[in-house]
């Protein structure tokens, strides 16, 4: 649990997973001051009792916040940390539901991480920043994510894994022990994924299958 000491927190994105880790910051205690969203529909809303506050570079404005960026795409998250960096050096907070089984002596977390509640990490394991593993996915022992790594709900990431930077696993879908995904690879919903993925693919269903290349990184 987060202490009232903590900086206020500005959500990047006010629509979504936005909403889902405004859920998740009131139930660390902390403090949300708003959002910041490019969405020009959004502009003076208020979502959730909090206000967007301006658009995504306006985060200068308030240098004694702490930011997450709640986007589910790895890819634009990536683009929207590099923006909000080529301005500055925010400070970005990472956020652990109390619900989530998480021992930080045997879990390496990057900066600007959202751990949703229920996901379950065993042991030796390491993320990169800024990635999401979504409510109720479990984390097998000595996987490795990399930088902006998307988990949706309910996945599976067996002993081993190792998913490279951007990679994006879909609700339910599961990964053998072993198996590597490459950069910007997906896996999508329910997808099972018994052997290495080539980078920028998606792939689908059990087993699974490449559908189609993904725009390079």
């Amino acid at each position: 649990m987060m202490t009232t000491t903590s900086p206020a927190l500005i959500i990047i994105g006010a629509s979504g997973f936005g909403l889902e880790v405004h859920f998740l910051a009131e139930r660390l205690g902390r403090r949300v001051k708003g959002f910041l969203d490019d969405n020009a529909n959004l502009a003076g809303a208020t979502v959730l009792g909090a206000p967007v506050l301006g658009k995504i570079e306006s985060w200068t404005a308030h240098p004694e916040c702490e930011f997450v960026v709640a986007i589910g795409n790895p890819r634009i998250r990536r683009k929207v940390v590099a923006q909000m960096g080529a301005l500055g050096t925010p400070a970005f907070a990472t956020l652990i539901d109390p619900a989530a089984l998480l021992d930080q002596r045997l879990v390496a977390l990057g900066q600007g991480s959202i751990i949703c509640a229920g996901a379950m990490f065993t042991t030796q394991i390491t993320l990169g920043q800024h990635c999401i593993v979504n409510l109720n996915a479990t984390i097998g022992h000595e996987a490795t994510l990399g930088d902006f790594v998307t988990i949706a709900p309910l996945a599976a990431i067996s002993g081993c894994v190792r998913l490279a930077d951007l990679v994006e696993v879909g609700t339910s879908a599961c990964v053998r022990q072993g198996v590597t995904m490459g950069p910007g690879s997906m896996l999508g919903m329910g997808g099972v994924l018994t052997k290495d993925a080539e980078a920028n693919t998606l792939l689908i269903g059990n087993p699974a299958r490449m559908l189609r290349q993904l725009p390079p990184l």
